[in-house]
């Protein structure tokens, strides 16, 4: 039984028990959301860890993107840059690994790993085929699913799979002379494949057996949009709208066969169109939970990718996306060291929570009045321990402290606040 099954059966389940805790609901608004598909909670049967609910009413939720490159990365610092994710609050974490030794790679992130884990098996398979000499058309249905069975087995929690990806959406790629291209690894390699062997999709083809698989490990499936924007000047155009048209037929069929489902959505988009994929992505998909990456609202600040992937996550955040993958400083440059992975992840959770205050997320606020309170009683410590990242304004502040008095040195003796505070303190109660 998967947590949709059961909460279609009216079961709720100890999983849905612990994310109604930590959204502070009541469990049957989880278990009615789990039932609904407006809410996922990824978490393979093998594997045990503190789980998140995903989806509508719920806070939005932040991913960070680790993993060896096949000229770059070891399974050290990955484990390392794991740390410093979870440390800085993500909530998962995804192996994008496409180096040597995956599979060792893989099932130590998932040892070590205290949240919930993604992958992108076709990785595996593609990268295990270019060792053994081989191009990606050389792959057959069979050898990907039963390599996704197997990465599954390890106890990944969900799986990104370009099922949308058909040969159709590809040639809409080519007609409208988009500027990037496909800029999904997963959707390349599978536009490659497709017509190299003129072929469809085998995971469109193959559907109902990947739904076995997820099914048998509760993985939660994330339809990925493998023709994903990769341009500003390539948003919204037919081949992503198509491809968006058929993950929301699938997203329908995997919920009917009791697997979980979330709908991945666009990287590069301009502000203004934001909120409308949003709203068009929750119409299509019926409401299932919708997870983005930034969207990247500009493509001329490489080195600040965090920034403008941070204001396009927060407008789609606001706007009623449920699950944000970070965006590092090294996006487009290269393989992200530990300093980028903590920014990538402040920088994506102050979007979420941005996002949360705008849409009225339960108890959203409370973090924010308790550091204002703080602030106006210049309470460094209090701030301090509210703040999204407590280590970088104390030591900012401690650096630069002031030699006496609770003030800063941006204003010293005249500080806004400590002037109110002593107007108040002069004031007959």
């Amino acid at each position: 039984m998967t947590q949709s099954s059961l909460a279609r059966e009216g079961t709720i389940t100890p999983e849905m028990r612990v994310v109604a805790e930590k959204e502070s609901l009541d469990p049957e608004i989880i278990r009615e959301g789990v039932a609904q598909g407006r809410i996922v909670i990824p978490k393979n049967v093998g594997r045990t860890f503190s789980v998140e609910g995903i989806g509508a009413g719920l806070k939005t939720k932040v991913n960070a993107n680790i993993g060896t490159s096949g000229v770059q990365g070891a399974l050290d610092i990955e484990l390392a840059k794991l740390d410093v994710a979870v440390r800085a609050g993500a909530h998962s974490v995804m192996d994008l690994s496409t180096g040597r030794d995956l599979m060792t790679t893989r099932r130590a992130i998932l040892h070590h790993s205290p949240v919930m884990v993604g992958a992108v098996p076709l990785y595996a398979v593609a990268a295990d085929l270019v060792d053994a000499g081989h191009s990606i058309e050389a792959m057959t249905a069979s050898l990907l699913l039963e390599s996704i069975e197997a990465q599954c087995a390890e106890g990944l929690d969900y799986i990104t799979v370009h099922c949308g990806v058909t040969r159709q959406a590809v040639a809409r790629t080519h007609g409208q002379d988009r500027v990037a291209g496909i800029v999904s690894r997963g959707g390349a390699l599978l536009a490659a494949w497709m017509e190299r062997n003129n072929r469809e999709n085998p995971l469109l083809e193959e559907f109902d057996r990947l739904l076995d698989i997820a099914f048998r490990f509760d993985v939660t499936l994330s339809l990925g949009d493998g023709l994903r924007p990769g341009a500003v000047s390539d948003a919204t155009d037919s081949a992503q709208i198509q491809e968006l048209l058929v993950i929301g037929e699938l997203g329908r069929r995997a919920r009917a066969r009791g697997v979980q489902v979330m709908i991945e959505g666009p990287g590069h988009m301009p502000l203004n169109q934001i909120a409308g994929n949003v709203m068009l992505q929750k119409r299509i998909c019926d409401g299932a939970p919708f997870y983005v990456l930034g969207p990247l609202t500009t493509d001329i600040a490489p080195g600040y990718d965090h920034i403008t992937a941070a204001i396009g996550g927060a407008v789609a955040a606001a706007a009623g996306a449920d699950f944000l993958c970070y965006v590092t400083p090294a996006e487009h440059l290269c393989l992200p060291d530990m300093d980028d992975v903590h920014q990538g992840v402040i920088s994506t959770l102050i979007a979420a929570h941005s996002g949360d205050i705008a849409k009225g997320v339960q108890g959203a606020m409370d973090r924010d009045r308790a550091l204002s309170v703080c602030r106006k009683e210049l309470d460094w410590e209090g701030m301090f321990a509210a703040a999204l990242d407590k280590d970088l304004p104390r030591r900012r502040w401690e650096e630069n402290r002031a030699s006496e008095g609770k003030t800063c040195t941006m204003c010293g003796k005249l500080c806004a606040m400590d002037a109110h505070n002593s107007l108040r303190r002069g004031c007959p109660s």
